[in-house]
């Protein structure tokens, strides 16, 4: 495994913000899990390598999509795109009612490292009941894609990893959905 084919796999990741819901047919999506709570509603779809979380309040709406695969996305409501190699946090508000904050990290992990973190986040997903998207690449390498939701009064927060055994990439979302009452 070589540092240039982990580095452009990582590359490849991107987060894309929209402020309108987007179609589960641009996606293969493999679970969903959906939360309507004093007012607000939100969805999480899992995909392998990917996910999307839309939360809408009133008349507000807003979707982020985590994906190493978005050229066929729509532009139509994007609001921000950004690549997900390093540290990033980003914070964005939609109308008066949406307060949309996330922090991405990403890792490139030695086989040994990606391992021993694949095997504790998938039983990290069993134990939280998370969403998962579980499967093996064509040279039998676990691969896991999961998301671990937790419903608040006013907000939704959600943890989600992509492990990618081919470049040892460990990609981790910390994301808030937060209502906010006019």
């Amino acid at each position: 495994m070589s540092f240039a084919s982990k580095t452009t796999s990582l590359q490849a990741y991107n987060m894309l913000l929209y402020k309108s819901a987007i179609h589960p047919e641009f996606f293969p999506v493999s679970g969903r899990r959906r939360i309507e709570h004093a007012g607000y509603e939100f969805e999480g779809w899992i995909f392998k390598g990917g996910h999307v979380l839309r939360f809408q309040f009133e008349d507000g709406i807003a979707t982020e999509v985590v994906s190493e695969n978005f050229e066929k996305l729509p532009q139509r409501g994007l609001v921000t795109a950004l690549p997900c190699a390093g540290e990033k946090d980003h914070d964005q508000e939609f109308g008066d009612g949406i307060t949309y904050m996330t922090s991405i990290q990403t890792e490139t992990l030695s086989d040994h490292l990606y391992l021993s973190t694949y095997n504790e986040l998938l039983e990290h997903g069993r134990m939280c009941e998370g969403l998962m998207a579980v499967w093996n690449d064509e040279l039998g390498r676990h691969n896991l894609s999961m998301l671990d939701m937790q419903r608040y009064s006013d907000q939704v927060h959600v943890q989600a990893y992509h492990c990618r055994s081919d470049c040892g990439l460990v990609l981790r979302t910390q994301t808030i959905f937060q209502m906010n009452e006019k």
